[in-house]
Order: C-alpha cells, then structure tokens, then sequence
C-alpha cells in the first residue's frame, strides 16, 4: 500500500504540510510512504527532466492513496500545485484514489476544495470518492470538521483503493 502526501504550499514544512500528513495518518494509521513538499522543488518545477521532479511525479502518480494539498490562495489552491499537476501526463492519476484538502483562515472558502481542486484531480483520472476537505488553518489538530469528514469519507476511500490491503486499513482506522 502506497500512501503519497502531496503538500502545495509555497511554505515548506507548512501547517498545510501538518494538516495533510495528519490527513494520512487518520486515514491509514501511519504515516505517509512519501510526502512531496513542492516547495523544496522550488525553480526545478519548471525542468520536467530535473531527477527530484521525476521521481516527484513517480511517487504521485504511483500512489494507491493520496493527499493533495493546498493552502487557499486567492479563493483557490495555489499555482505551485497547479504548476506541478499541469507537468503530470494525461490520466497520469489513473487508479489513484486522492482525497483534495485545503486549509484557510475563514469558513467562506469551505468550498475550494470540492469545487476547484477536486474536478482537477478527476480530470487528471484519479478516483475522488469523497468530498473535499476544508480545514480552518487555525484549529485544523482539533478539528470537529476532520472527524464528521472522516466518519464519512474512510468507507468511501475503502471502497476504491486499489488492493485489498488498503481498503482494509483505511476501514480498521474507523
């Protein structure tokens, strides 16, 4: 079972790297296999042949389950996670099964992560059983909304994780 934390923040070793690491751990009971912090790319995003963001891209695009996660920029995710997926090839999240989180200051954008993150992820082939997730990025270690998200997303991340093992681990974390 492979479990990938992909962080988007511009900040490494973020509270949104925190949250998303958090994420996997709730999710599996471990810890991520790998966690990729765009943000120790930096300019090598922009060398799709630089070896880091090959074996970046092998890591994401090889995961059973992955976190992608983004702070809210803008009403939006940041363009250093667009900046990365946009080098991903098409379908290249095929029989990946990702859970979108982003983190912010305010409830108005509790939506960013359904509406904007999540269909990028489907079009990229990646399997989103559940709905976005939005942490409020002062309260997101103790979070009422993490655990009502968690009560509902882990049986329909169980359902579609590739490998038997993984949809185990994820249901026994319930």
């Amino acid at each position: 079972m492979s479990v990938v934390v992909l962080v988007g923040n511009p900040r490494p070793q973020s509270r949104t790297h925190q949250a998303a690491q958090l994420v996997a751990e709730s999710l599996t009971g471990r810890q991520a296999d790998r966690t990729v912090d765009l943000a120790e790319l930096g300019a090598a995003l922009f060398d799709p042949d630089d070896p880091r963001v090959a074996e970046a891209v092998r890591a994401v695009t090889g995961a059973d389950l992955l976190v992608v996660a983004s702070p809210t920029y803008k009403a939006g995710y940041t363009g250093l996670l667009k900046l990365f997926l946009d080098g991903l090839p098409s379908g290249g999240l095929a029989g990946v099964t990702a859970v979108p989180l982003m983190l912010g200051g305010h409830w108005r954008h509790s939506l960013a992560a359904e509406l904007l993150l999540k269909p990028l992820l489907v079009e990229l082939g990646a399997t989103v059983p559940s709905r976005g997730l939005f942490l409020l990025d002062s309260d997101y270690t103790a979070s009422e909304e993490l655990e009502k998200w968690l009560k509902s997303a882990r049986p329909q991340l169980a359902a579609t994780v590739n490998g038997e093992a993984i949809g185990q681990a994820i249901g026994a974390v319930g």
